[in-house]
């Protein structure tokens, strides 16, 4: 029995919209190794100082790094939905890109959702680096609730693009949405434990924490790391983010 490959102008637009986002993001390769570099550099600067490896009995006998992975990830998603994707589609509106795709059948919505299925590969792509690095580098275990780990991330990344897209469909232009993105970047990444883990945060900013998208998402992950179903309240959170964030960037799309 022979498999008939499927035409692409018979795919549905929202696919082929959203292979040729990631061929031209391949074509950039110095913007695309970087995305996926920065938290593998990370990992790697932690995996190299003594502080971040050694087993800890006031982690149940596990290392810094360990709780640290999840917040890599969290940071990837950072680093790809706020500095990458807002810039990268205010620019094609500068371009004339979108005017031009205006004129077709392709609607906002299958241009964001093509975003979106996009830059949840590139995401896929970065979650198995990170967890690959971490595992064969330093023997990081890995997360023991698959199935949540999956689910977290999933809307996770979702959520975060979804941000990122209503970045974009809301800034003037490229340079508006670099900077909006990354005027957001660092208080995200604040609440979600890169700077201090939010267990030792004070009462009021953890409780801030877990309403926002990345500090649910670290939560959602850790649990799942340590074998735990993420609570659902931090998967309610991520998908309200996910909804809310979508449909404005959706309802706010402008194409010029």
């Amino acid at each position: 029995m022979s498999v008939t490959a499927v035409p692409v102008a018979r795919r549905p637009a929202i696919i082929r919209l959203a292979l040729t986002e990631l061929r031209l993001f391949a074509r950039e390769r110095a913007r695309f190794v970087a995305r996926l570099a920065l938290p593998i550099v990370l990992l790697v600067i932690f995996g190299s100082i003594p502080f971040y490896t050694q087993t800890r009995r006031s982690l149940d006998g596990h290392s810094l790094l360990d709780a640290y992975v999840p917040i890599l990830i969290a940071y990837s998603l950072a680093i790809i939905s706020l500095t990458a994707l807002p810039m990268v589609l205010a620019d094609y509106r500068d371009r004339g890109v979108l005017r031009r795709l205006q004129t077709t059948p392709a609607g906002a919505t299958r241009v964001i959702g093509a975003q979106l299925l996009a830059y949840l590969a590139v995401v896929a792509v970065t979650v198995v680096l990170i967890l690959g690095v971490a595992r064969i580098g330093y023997g990081v275990f890995l997360p023991r609730q698959a199935a949540g780990f999956i689910v977290a991330t999933l809307l996770a990344a979702a959520a975060m693009i979804c941000v990122g897209l209503l970045i974009a469909a809301v800034s003037p232009n490229a340079q508006a949405a670099q900077a909006i993105g990354t005027v957001l970047f660092f208080p995200l990444m604040f609440f979600a434990g890169l700077f201090f883990p939010i267990p030792v945060m004070p009462s009021f900013l953890r409780h801030l924490s877990h309403a926002t998208p990345l500090g649910a998402a670290v939560q959602a992950l850790q649990d799942a790391w340590l074998g735990h179903w993420p609570h659902p309240l931090q998967l309610l959170t991520l998908a309200a983010y996910l909804v809310v964030a979508g449909l404005a960037a959706a309802r706010l799309f402008r194409w010029k």
